[in-house]
């Protein structure tokens, strides 16, 4: 247990460390030599638990918003969720314009797809057990692509142009489409 603690530990040094670089530097500009100078850890320790500073990133959003994601009941408080990323988006803005900016916006949405894709299968797996169906593979397959794109998409949007709209109708907008998403698997038939 203290092992596990200490590596956590370690991890979380390292990507405030990289939060920190990232408020006045772009994410490609930053450096592991940077970071472990920041930080005051020799290289190894940085490899140990990173293969790069893009499992840093992906490892930082995972741990501070889509693992929190993963903890509602989707099925019932996806408003909660969306509230919840939206919130962590704009609380961290920086981070994802940096991130953003150095890798483009259809780098972002590949960076985050297997995050995305698995919150999204998990609740099309719900939808089914709650509703006693077995949808079909190739169907559940095609929905949580198509739902994956849609939200990796509009979360990058929301980043990058948030004050162009209205936080509350964004929000609504969501929540209805997925409530429709989740009402129109009631009528899925193979």
């Amino acid at each position: 247990m203290k092992h596990e603690v200490t590596t956590y530990n370690t991890k979380k040094l390292i990507a405030n460390t990289l939060k920190m670089l990232m408020h006045t530097k772009a994410f490609s500009k930053i450096t592991v030599s940077e970071i472990i100078t920041s930080c005051k850890i020799n290289r190894k320790t940085f490899y140990y638990h990173f293969e790069d500073i893009f499992a840093l990133l992906k490892w930082m959003f995972e741990e501070e918003a889509i693992e929190v994601v993963k903890h509602f009941d989707l099925l019932v408080d996806y408003e909660d969720a969306i509230r919840f990323v939206m919130q962590y988006v704009d609380e961290n803005d920086y981070i994802i314009s940096c991130a953003y900016d150095s890798m483009g916006k259809e780098e972002m949405k590949r960076f985050f797809y297997a995050d995305f894709v698995g919150v999204v299968t998990s609740v099309i797996d719900a939808a089914e057990a709650k509703l006693e169906k077995s949808f079909d593979p190739a169907f559940k397959a095609y929905v949580a692509k198509f739902y994956t794109e849609a939200l990796s998409g509009m979360l990058i949007d929301w980043a990058k142009e948030r004050d162009k709209h209205d936080r509350e109708k964004v929000i609504g907008y969501l929540t209805s489409i997925i409530g429709l998403a989740l009402k129109s698997m009631e009528l899925y038939e193979d």
